[in-house]
């Protein structure tokens, strides 16, 4: 299964839900799979997704807040290469009642974009329209791929706007884009789509995300540690090498018996070790001379002696 799946079979597995999250969590996947119809001279309220987990959670959802509701269901095979299973729900006589009861009826009885505020106007109704959301058109990277990415997909701007506004509610980072003919809202940074798994329930498949992230981000940090490692040795080799290279020029020109004392010391040093640090130079110094010099005192004569090799030529 797919990390998506797995979010999925979460959200609609929760049992404990009250009553009036229940209704916002159907009144997005309403909102989201079903258009209204007229056949058999009445109205009725069509319902399709491919989604096996959307289509039983919308089932069960319809016959625990409307006792006695005939829905005709049609399962069909896509013909395209993927041949998805399609699920088609037909509602009779309760389409009107449906729609007003979750939000998606204004006072004038038009359809509206998203649900009226009454709907989701307490936080745990907010987030259960937002499983219901990603329930029904909603993705989520695994988190063992190197982006992060969740995302769900609308079929109005006003309606991506305000899933966009639910997300904010809860402090919840969203961005949205038009992808053919639907609009995206999108969630790419790894603690904003841990929030969202957090905010819909999703316990286990938070856990599993946040156990890939972390041992990512361990890694990568290892990684970046390794790598300035790595490029502080390579700076201390080329320090060396062009540092033994002015002491050979001095050597080669005779010059080295008419340098100081202390300028001998640490030319007799850095030709015995020349790949060492700085550091590691001034601590041999020590041992060798008894007396100790800091870095900065090091690399003073250091630049002492390049000065004198580049006088040299």
């Amino acid at each position: 299964m797919s990390f998506s799946t797995d979010i999925k079979h979460e959200i609609a597995s929760v049992s404990d839900l009250r009553e009036c999250c229940k209704r916002a969590q159907l009144s997005a996947l309403i909102q989201l799979t079903s258009s209204i119809k007229i056949a058999k001279g009445q109205i009725a309220l069509s319902i399709k997704t491919e989604n096996a987990i959307s289509a039983k959670r919308i089932m069960v959802l319809l016959k625990e807040r409307y006792p006695g509701i005939d829905i005709e269901l049609e399962v069909m095979k896509k013909t395209n290469l993927r041949k998805n299973n399609v699920y088609n729900m037909t509602v009779w006589g309760l389409a009107n009642e449906i729609l007003s009861d979750l939000g998606l009826y204004n006072t004038k009885g038009l359809l509206l974009e998203h649900p009226l505020y009454h709907i989701i106007q307490k936080d745990c109704c907010a987030k259960s329209y937002l499983a219901g959301a990603f329930l029904a058109f909603g993705s989520c990277n695994s988190p063992k791929k190197s982006n992060y990415h969740l995302e769900i997909s609308l079929m109005s701007v006003s309606h991506a706007q305000f899933i966009i506004k639910l997300l904010n509610r809860f402090y919840i980072e969203a961005k949205m884009m038009k992808r053919r003919n639907k609009y995206v809202v999108y969630v790419k940074k790894a603690e904003a789509i841990a929030d969202f798994l957090r905010c819909v329930s999703a316990s286990e498949a938070l856990m599993a995300f946040e156990d890939v992230r972390i041992a990512r981000d361990a890694i990568n940090s290892i990684t970046k540690v390794n790598n300035c490692d790595i490029a502080n040795e390579v700076k201390v080799i080329k320090a060396g090498q062009k540092q033994i290279a002015d002491i050979e020029s001095i050597l080669k020109n005779g010059r080295y018996p008419y340098l100081s004392d202390k300028l001998k010391e640490v030319v007799d040093i850095r030709r015995e070790f020349p790949d060492h640090s700085l550091k590691d130079l001034a601590l041999e110094y020590e041992k060798k001379t008894g007396e100790a010099i800091s870095k900065s005192g090091l690399k003073h004569r250091l630049d002492k002696i390049h000065e004198i090799a580049k006088e040299l030529g």
